[in-house]
Formats: structure tokens, sequence, C-alpha cells
């Protein structure tokens, strides 16, 4: 299992809100990824979820995505991710569970199992889902259920070895999953700032993604 966040799309250009003091593109995280935001201002936050669809859509994979889908190769790999762009899916990787939902998918306003599919890099005021509402982002807010945390949960239990990259093991409760592994399970974490605390069964490699991960390939196939 790997377990990724912002720091594996960063190397591709994609800024995460975290290094920016808690701003995305000047924006408090409170008004475009809550859905306190939403209700107060909609226009908002549909034109800020569509310029970083279409900024996703301009990027490309890097190095720690290809490595990773390159995994697949030698191991059974399931990719669980913090990130909202499809750039592991794009660098090949064949098994992927968005944790906190993903730019490419639109959903109902009032019913969140309405979910469509995006083509192209907009969601326009107007859309509508099958119900009449306005459709919104596929994205999980601050605030709102991770619905896909069972089924991340049950990955980190059965896997034999379990693979961080590019996050920063802060955010929860993706931060938890590595709690679920089991004793015999290999731990690698690839992340260029070690935590002053950690798990002592944890193999700990000090670099950004792409790098991390070439190292993480040796390890594993030597």
């Amino acid at each position: 299992m790997v377990l990724t966040g912002a720091g594996v799309s960063a190397e591709s250009g994609i800024p995460t809100f975290r290094d920016a003091g808690g701003l995305w593109e000047g924006h408090d995280v409170m008004d475009v990824a809550t859905p306190e935001g939403w209700a107060r201002n909609p226009s908002l936050v549909l034109e800020f979820y569509n310029q970083r669809r279409k900024k996703a859509i301009e990027v490309e994979p890097n190095k720690g995505h290809q490595i990773i889908a390159e995994l697949e190769k030698s191991f059974k790999v399931t990719v669980i991710t913090q990130n909202v762009d499809n750039l592991h899916e794009r660098a090949g990787s064949t098994h992927v569970v968005h944790l906190h939902g993903t730019l490419f998918e639109s959903r109902s306003s009032v019913d969140e199992t309405l979910v469509y599919p995006i083509t192209g890099w907009e969601i326009k005021e107007g859309e509508l889902c099958g119900l009449g509402s306005q459709l919104r982002p596929n994205i999980v807010w601050f605030g709102e259920p991770v619905y896909k945390m069972e089924e991340a949960i049950d990955f980190a239990s059965h896997a034999d070895i379990f693979l961080v990259v590019g996050t920063s093991m802060q955010v929860y409760p993706a931060a938890s999953l590595i709690q679920y592994t089991r004793p015999s399970t290999r731990k690698i974490v690839v992340d260029p700032k070690k935590p002053e605390y950690f798990f002592s069964d944890v193999e700990f490699i000090e670099e950004r993604a792409g790098l991390g991960m070439e190292k993480v390939r040796s390890l594993l196939l030597s």
C-alpha cells in the first residue's frame, strides 16, 4: 500500500496549501474548502476548483508518480492518495483510492451519492444534478466525512509493505492509517522533513518524492 500526499504532486507544479500559510492561491481554506464557504459563495468555490482542475490538466506526472506505477510490475500495489488530481492514474497506476475525492468528478449538492464525471475543466453555475440542485466538486471538504476511510484501513491492515510518500502525516484521519498496519509490516516513509517524533520501526528516507522513490525502488527490488 502506498499512501501519498501533496508532496508527490508538488514536483509536478501543483502547490500545497500548507506551504503557503493555509492559503490556496490567496484564498483562505475556510472560504473554498468547507461546506460553510460553499453556502456563502458557491461562485467563488466553483471558480477556485475550476482553476485547480485546469492546472491539473496542464501538468504532467513526475518521477515519483511514475516509479509508484512501475512498482506494479513487481508488487500488487494499492495507492491511497489524499490528492485530488489524477496524476497517479495518468502515470499508469491502476488501483487508486482517492480519500479526499477527485477534481474530475462533480456531485449533487443535496445527495452525495449522485456523482458525475467532468469532461473538460469547468463546473458551471446552473449545471444541475438529477434532483435539480447545483453541481459541486466531488471533494471532501474540511468538516465532511471521509467516506473511503474504512476501505483504506482494510488495505493498511493487510499490507506487507506500507509506503508513505509526500505527506506530513499530520492530516487526519489519513495520518492514522499507519497505526492499522501489522507489526510485521515493513514501513517506509519518504519525506524531506523528518518529524521530531515518529514510530521506531519506520525506515525514513529524507528526500523529496522523486529522488526518494528512486531509493525506495532500489530497496524493494534489491
